[in-house]
């Protein structure tokens, strides 16, 4: 797997014409995604949002190596690292004066918005921007995550650092939860120009398992969201069918091995089982504490019609023009005159 994709980073490179873009990746291209060399362009991270997920994200960074700098407005998030010897800013502002690449991870579109546009936000610092690469691993909505990397395109870099003639942005959300986070085997859902997503992946590697690029802007953000649609409708469907059995008299325990080795098999059933006792390491087992609030998935699944209401309206027009342009008046229009 190591060496297929590998390969298949060469044939991008091979199609790039910045002789910049070729000594930037071909480090690690030739060499793997080792901890212990950690390419040049990578060394300085700073991570903002050290909640459930943050946490372990940032603390798997430390472990790989990577010099780190964090930022949370809450303040005994900050102790834990401080405590470490870590350093910790005041600011967004303050974080990104230190680093080559910024981790934000945070509960909502308003808040990620805050960070990078507010007062003291990651894009206000100054006219130049240090961080060359900003990755927002929040789930939020795709939109969000487009206007935020146009904004950043538009910004300039206090220095060049490889291919990249401005700062770029990754929308990369996550999946697997606290567990995942934790033991450092996250998948990634990544959407951005793919050069960078390929001389960022050390990073993700160093935080998860796999990675998947999804496209352009605001990709990764929308793979999220329908991933986190179907998780939530099966974790609904799993636990009214506990319930269910409960009551009929079956324990939570045989039904687990029932849906375990049947159709009804899924991530709600084998590895997030959401009934207290059933499985250890997941947060039905904590008195729910440490999992994906109820409140951010509402919102997350919330986002999902307003999404089909747009794609459906943007067809609409589409088809409207198309009706447009093969009227007899619209054709004298469009048809082009040699």
């Amino acid at each position: 797997m190591a060496i297929a994709s590998r390969l298949r980073a060469r044939g991008v490179l091979s199609r790039c014409e910045s002789s910049n873009l070729r000594s930037l990746l071909w480090p690690f291209l030739n060499r793997g995604f080792s901890s212990s060399s950690i390419p040049f362009h990578l060394e300085r991270v700073g991570f903002i949002g050290l909640g459930n997920m943050g946490f372990h994200m940032a603390s798997n960074l430390i472990t790989a190596g990577y010099k780190i700098t964090v930022h949370d407005i809450n303040y005994d998030a900050l102790k834990k690292f401080s405590d470490k010897g870590i350093p910790t800013k005041e600011t967004p502002c303050e974080v990104a004066e230190s680093s080559d690449v910024i981790i934000t991870m945070l509960p909502s579109s308003s808040n990620v918005l805050d960070v990078y546009t507010g007062q003291n936000g990651l894009l206000h610092c100054r006219s130049h921007l240090s961080p060359w690469l900003f990755i927002d691993s929040s789930t939020i909505d795709p939109q969000t995550s487009r206007i935020l990397s146009t904004n950043i395109s538009k910004c300039l870099l206090k220095e060049k650092k490889g291919f990249a003639d401005n700062p770029l942005m990754l929308d990369a959300p996550v999946s697997g939860g606290v567990p995942a986070a934790e033991a450092g085997t996250l998948t990634f859902m990544v959407g951005g120009l793919e050069e960078a997503y390929l001389a960022a992946k050390p990073l993700f590697l160093s935080m998860g398992k796999q990675t998947i690029y999804c496209g352009s802007s605001g990709n990764g953000a929308a793979a999220k969201i329908c991933n986190n649609l179907a998780m939530a409708v099966s974790m609904l469907g799993v636990s009214e069918a506990f319930v269910l059995g409960q009551h009929l008299g079956i324990t939570a325990s045989t039904l687990t091995k029932i849906f375990n080795s049947s159709s009804a098999r899924c991530w709600s059933s084998d590895s997030y089982n959401p009934v207290p006792g059933v499985m250890e390491g997941v947060p039905s087992s904590r008195n729910y504490d440490g999992g994906f609030a109820s409140k951010l998935m509402e919102r997350s699944v919330s986002s999902a019609p307003l999404l089909l209401k747009h794609v459906i309206f943007t067809w609409n027009c589409v088809r409207r023009a198309m009706t447009l342009r093969t009227s007899p008046v619209s054709s004298a229009i469009f048809t082009p005159h040699i």
